[in-house]
């Protein structure tokens, strides 16, 4: 059974449609990406996925006692708050600490656990939120541009670390991603979208429809092989510090 059955989705902003009668299927264990140009309705759809929006049409359907991890474009943190990783990922409370130990070792940090959060970089920052959202052991995790503000080496490292956690726990993956060169190496199915499916299918078919090259062109050999090189390679967790409240819409 699939994890999510998205059917006949519209969402509307006042007069301004944002999706229109979008139809997706989420499966076990297939990391899924969705692609588009800003406006496109990315981050509407897994708004309305998660419940946060209402869809003015359609209807999504989640399998029973699904589980859902959530990893956000940002988080804003004040960068004065004297925080240690292990007890930001205690809040609200109730959290065991077999289940943080767990969950930084599936993000592949279990070393920051008694760090500040004010002293990580972007990229432990967001192996940091990886993990926050892995605590409760999620059957589909959803990622919204995760990687945002961080350089390619750490982008890399982090969609590494999310083929390694998909294939450790089984888990699905729902991503949007900006980065071309992550959506052919890393997912096993692409969604174009632009307000409506425009289309979808395997990585290779995808880039090859018009209906993508009409949106992103076909420059992104040069992208690919950086990704390609640090996925082989690359053990970096994003090595520049950033202000976690940073982030472009």
């Amino acid at each position: 059974m699939s994890l999510i059955q998205v059917e006949g989705l519209n969402v509307r902003y006042g007069s301004r449609m944002a999706l229109s009668d979008v139809s997706l299927r989420i499966e076990p264990n297939e990391i899924v990406t969705i692609v588009g140009p800003n406006g496109s309705g990315k981050t509407s759809l897994l708004r309305a996925i998660i419940g946060a929006i209402k869809p003015s049409e359609g209807h999504i359907v989640q399998a029973s006692s699904l589980t859902i991890g959530y990893v956000p474009q940002r988080l804003h943190i004040d960068d004065t708050l004297p925080i240690t990783v292990s007890r930001f990922l205690k809040l609200p409370g109730g959290v065991a600490v077999a289940d943080i130990d767990y969950a930084l070792k599936q993000a592949g940090v279990p070393e920051l656990k008694k760090e500040q959060l004010s002293q990580l970089s972007g990229g432990q920052f967001q192996r940091v939120l990886l993990a926050r959202a892995l605590i409760g052991k999620p059957d589909l995790l959803l990622l919204d541009e995760a990687t945002q503000g961080l350089d390619q080496r750490g982008s890399a490292s982090f969609y590494q670390q999310i083929e390694t956690v998909r294939k450790a726990t089984g888990c699905a993956v729902l991503m949007i991603s900006h980065e071309l060169h992550v959506v052919m190496s890393a997912s096993d199915r692409v969604i174009c979208l632009n307000g409506h499916v425009c289309c979808e299918g395997a990585p290779a078919a995808v880039a090859s429809a018009p209906e993508y090259r009409a949106l992103f062109g076909t420059g992104t050999g040069g992208a690919l092989a950086l990704y390609r090189h640090e996925h082989d390679h690359g053990h970096d967790h994003g090595d520049h510090r950033h202000n976690h409240n940073q982030g472009a819409e």
